[in-house]
């Protein structure tokens, strides 16, 4: 997708200024935020821990919602990634486009707006392929993957 000057509208727009076409095309289809994470510790110590467990919504094997247009309806969890508060949301993986623009950094090589596929992060190794879903895990700290950095 790119804006009527043909440029790459990512490197000459603010979040807030992007559409809402734009801002979803921002979503590299990693999956990653659909994974459930722990926090663990306390006050100063506190730390945000990665699983592969997954939202019951995700296919795994894709890294796609099975039901995106109703997703914040059917998983209370699913957070809404709001550009006024996007700063805020440093539980993103440090991929995430969402996050490297708001840090000023480009997006990856690997990212479909700079591919052109759509399938370009599935096809980089970036996503967790063999993840479980949420029902079917019975304690998520067997499936800790990394802290957030």
């Amino acid at each position: 997708m790119q804006d009527s000057d043909n440029n790459k509208f990512w490197e000459t727009k603010k979040l807030e200024e992007m559409s809402q076409e734009e801002w979803e095309s921002l979503c590299d289809g990693c999956a990653l935020c659909c994974y459930r994470k722990i926090i663990d510790g306390y006050l100063f110590w506190k730390k945000i821990l990665n699983t592969k467990v997954a939202c019951n919504l995700l296919d795994c094997k894709t890294c796609r919602c099975m039901d995106y247009d109703n997703r914040f309806s059917r998983q209370g969890e699913c957070i809404k990634l709001d550009r006024k508060k996007i700063k805020k949301f440093k539980w993103l993986p440090k991929t995430c486009a969402y996050r490297l623009l708001s840090e000023n950094k480009p997006l990856p090589s690997w990212h479909p707006l700079v591919t052109g596929k759509p399938d370009s992060a599935l096809d980089s190794g970036i996503c967790i392929t063999d993840g479980i879903n949420e029902n079917e895990a019975e304690d998520w700290y067997d499936y800790i993957i990394g802290e957030v950095k």
